[in-house]
């Protein structure tokens, strides 16, 4: 969920619950793309057009104009009856194989078809007008924006709502890949889950693993926890994944930001896999597929070492949208603007 410079709302005065299951997004143009299960990726190109409007996506990648009723097929359907369009209509409109994927760069083709999981009233008309019935809003709305930085509350208050769509998405029984949007695909990760663990994950260290490295969590660091990525998840709908969800959302409330810390969600979600993993079946993904930033764009070696076994970049260790996006056209890896015109949204 981050490009680290979003375009959030002024946030109110506190709710009583800071975390209601579906809070008050700070985001003015933000949504996810809900993309269903194993697709062939000709991968992408793509991540910035949501960069473009500051947001965060997953894509469905099978046609479901089907399932989305008579209005689907008609280009100017009344944009009041998206109101009512709630997130199980729409994951059951767009599911395969029981699978979504929650923010992940924009479909590479028009056969592709996407889920956005609008985070305001005017993302989501903008959406259903160019693409009817694939964008939903998950209530209340925003209803003033403002610019939230990586390590301030805002941008603390966004990314906090996550496990809250997770575990929502669990319960409504699907599988789930979220990813955050400064990440690009290079080959398709479902091939890579092996098993049928609860809860994938991915380190957020930097130093090199071997390439047979365990899958088990890593042992804590000097903070007393590990340092995994909250930012490239794969849960199954088990009782074991729910436990890992709930209990992020627990330790959000016991550690919420304040201008000392200036926290985000990932030590809470690393305090959570810790307390659950004698609980939980959890599987820690290869590091030679799936590395941080600080190991991609910092190790030249261990780049050319494991040529061909990348398959999603992230681009962390860096804050700043427009730094972002020029390490991913230094390091060729900016697909948007050569295939902007692939995506029914366009350049929105």
């Amino acid at each position: 969920m981050s490009l680290h410079q979003r375009q959030q709302q002024q946030l109110p005065k506190p709710l009583a619950d800071p975390y209601p299951l579906s809070p008050r997004p700070p985001s003015s143009s933000s949504f996810s793309f809900f993309l269903p299960s194993r697709t062939p990726l000709p991968l992408l190109a793509l991540l910035a057009l949501l960069l473009l409007v500051g947001v965060l996506l997953p894509w469905p990648l099978f046609s479901p104009s089907s399932l989305l009723g008579p209005a689907a097929g008609n280009p100017n359907p009344p944009l009041s009856r998206w109101r009512d369009y709630t997130l199980a209509d729409a994951a059951a409109a767009v599911a395969r194989n029981g699978t979504l994927i929650l923010c992940a760069p924009r479909p590479p083709g028009p056969r592709h078809q996407a889920l956005v999981v609008a985070e305001d009233y005017a993302t989501l008309y903008a959406v259903n007008e160019r693409w009817p019935g694939h964008a939903v809003l998950v209530p209340p709305a925003p209803d003033s924006q403002s610019a939230h930085k990586f390590g301030s509350q805002g941008f603390f208050n966004f990314t906090s709502r996550r496990p809250r769509h997770l575990l929502q998405i669990l319960e409504l029984g699907y599988s789930v890949m979220y990813n955050d949007v400064d990440m690009v695909w290079l080959a398709d990760p479902f091939r890579y889950l092996e098993g049928n663990h609860d809860v994938y994950f991915t380190d957020d260290m930097a130093a090199v693993k071997p390439l047979n490295h365990p899958h088990d969590l890593p042992p804590p660091g000097k903070k007393g926890r590990t340092y995994i990525c909250s930012c490239m998840i794969f849960l199954r709908p088990t009782e074991g994944a729910k436990k890992v969800m709930n209990k992020w959302i627990e330790e959000l409330r016991e550690q919420p930001w304040s201008k000392k810390t200036k926290s985000n969600d990932q030590p809470a979600f690393n305090w959570a896999l810790n307390k659950t993993a004698s609980q939980v079946d959890l599987y820690l993904l290869p590091q030679a597929a799936f590395p941080s930033g600080g190991l991609y764009f910092k190790n030249e070696t261990w780049v050319k070492e494991t040529k061909g076994m990348h398959v999603i970049i992230h681009n962390n260790y860096i804050t700043g949208f427009e730094k972002k996006i020029k390490r991913f056209r230094d390091f060729g890896l900016w697909f948007v603007d050569k295939h902007s015109e692939e995506s029914p949204l366009g350049r929105l």
